[in-house]
């Protein structure tokens, strides 16, 4: 929204922000049909100098995260990219955190909740039993952010023995 510099500019700058920075239309709507009372009138020429620095900042769009690779699984299963969430509340069942696996071909997501960061490694061996038995494929790579919860000597021996390629990403971004 534009203002100019003066009394009349200053009222419809007030106006602006006090119904939620509608523009100029808009509050000329809102005068012509009485809809707030004691509403000014305005003057369109009283309008179009300065910006509102609220509305300009709210009109900021960030740019699209900008993968190094364009890669995409030509196959379900070839790999999984896997997280752990931590929530502020606990769940009914006392559930603090939750871990997810998604499939990099079909973008589906599987979602475990956890009451504690350790149960990752169980949560995966039941993800990938049920995958494979269900599909008759086996999982290629894990994908993850390089928590510690995926690195005990169980996940390192299990990953091994089953040849699953384990690959890491950036932590906290998408």
């Amino acid at each position: 929204m534009l203002f100019t510099h003066g009394k009349g500019a200053r009222n419809i700058a007030i106006w602006h922000k006090r119904v939620g920075h509608v523009n100029i239309q808009h509050l000329n709507l809102m005068e012509k049909q009485n809809l707030v009372e004691s509403f000014p009138k305005f003057r369109t020429e009283e309008v179009m100098l300065v910006v509102c620095e609220a509305c300009q900042l709210g009109k900021q769009a960030r740019h699209p995260f900008l993968a190094q690779t364009t890669h995409v699984s030509s196959k379900p299963f070839e790999m999984i990219h896997s997280n752990v969430w931590t929530t502020k509340t606990e769940s009914i069942g006392g559930c603090k955190y939750s871990v997810s696996f998604i499939d990099d071909h079909t973008r589906k997501v599987w979602v475990y909740f956890m009451k504690h960061k350790g149960e990752v490694f169980q949560h995966f061996l039941n993800f990938k039993a049920m995958v494979e038995k269900e599909n008759g494929v086996s999982i290629k790579c894990l994908r993850f952010d390089g928590g510690g919860e995926y690195f005990s000597n169980e996940f390192n021996e299990c990953l091994k023995e089953h040849g699953i390629q384990r690959k890491y990403s950036c932590s906290y971004s998408p």
